[in-house]
């Protein structure tokens, strides 16, 4: 399961910067400043999330099924949270409105808290050294 959430974390942090990057530079003439603002908040929630499985599948301090589970979670969070959000922020340029989904923004930020919460449970389960 590592190398599983080590390749998916590197991929997720690959296509954060090249997202950030087209956001920047090639929707820059095409959306709102607003929607720029919003398009960049996807990218850094994502890259954020890559940082996290890139220590979940390196660190040895969690259990393999919290790795497991938390995989899931922050897989399915980003494509809800950053995905809905770069939907939202170019909206007007597809033929699609990502309004009508919108409601599973908040559902994926929950998502992304639930495998921060459960790394805690297993960091506060540790047993320490004397």
């Amino acid at each position: 399961m590592n190398k599983t959430i080590l390749i998916a974390a590197s991929l997720l942090g690959g296509i954060s910067i090249v997202l950030g990057a087209f956001g920047a530079h090639g929707l820059k003439e095409l959306i709102a400043v607003d929607a720029q603002q919003t398009f960049e908040t996807g990218v850094r929630y994502q890259m954020y999330h890559a940082l996290l499985l890139l220590f979940v599948g390196s660190t040895q301090f969690i259990q393999p099924k919290t790795k497991k589970i938390m995989f899931y979670l922050v897989m399915v969070g980003i494509l809800f949270f950053s995905g809905s959000i770069y939907g939202l922020a170019t909206n007007d340029l597809t033929g699609f409105n990502f309004k009508t989904i919108g409601f599973i923004t908040p559902i994926g930020g929950l998502l992304l808290i639930v495998s921060w919460g459960l790394m805690f449970w297993d960091f506060f389960k540790l047993k320490t050294d004397k």
